[in-house]
């Protein structure tokens, strides 16, 4: 599948995950394409979450070090959290804060490390103190 078409599959998902848990979501336009800002903000009880999209297969996801400037400033700008999204085959979706990201010629993290960490959506939702009733899906987030 095409890079771009599976980029934006996946944050269709990731967004329609937030809307169903009762967020008002929006997707950046250009998302995946200019990198000047967050794919997703989520919004919730005057909170307001940013989320960074990836679905890589691989064993290592890596942002470059210029899309993690952009996405640290836009954190000092707003002071909205900034998650990172990685979307595993079989596996569903990890979360990041930026800071958890290890540095070297970019900025990433491996899936023994992202595996390890284990913060699903609930868990972002929890650490934000945010109520969420989702019925019998809790497994789901």
């Amino acid at each position: 599948m095409h890079k771009f078409k599976k980029g934006a599959r996946t944050e269709r998902e990731l967004l329609h995950m937030l809307y169903n848990l009762g967020f008002s979501v929006i997707r950046s336009a250009g998302s995946g394409v200019n990198a000047l800002s967050p794919d997703i903000l989520a919004l919730k009880d005057r909170v307001c979450i940013a989320f960074e999209c990836k679905a890589w297969e691989k064993n290592r996801l890596s942002i470059k070090k210029e899309q993690y400037n952009r996405l640290k400033k836009w954190f000092l700008n707003t002071n909205f959290p900034v998650y990172i999204g990685w979307r595993m085959n079989g596996k569903g979706w990890y979360f990041f804060k930026l800071e958890e990201l290890k540095e070297s010629k970019d900025f990433g993290i491996t899936k023994k490390e992202a595996l390890s960490i284990n913060r699903r959506l609930s868990d972002v939702i929890n650490e934000l103190g945010l109520v969420i009733d989702n019925g019998d899906k809790t497994n789901e987030i």
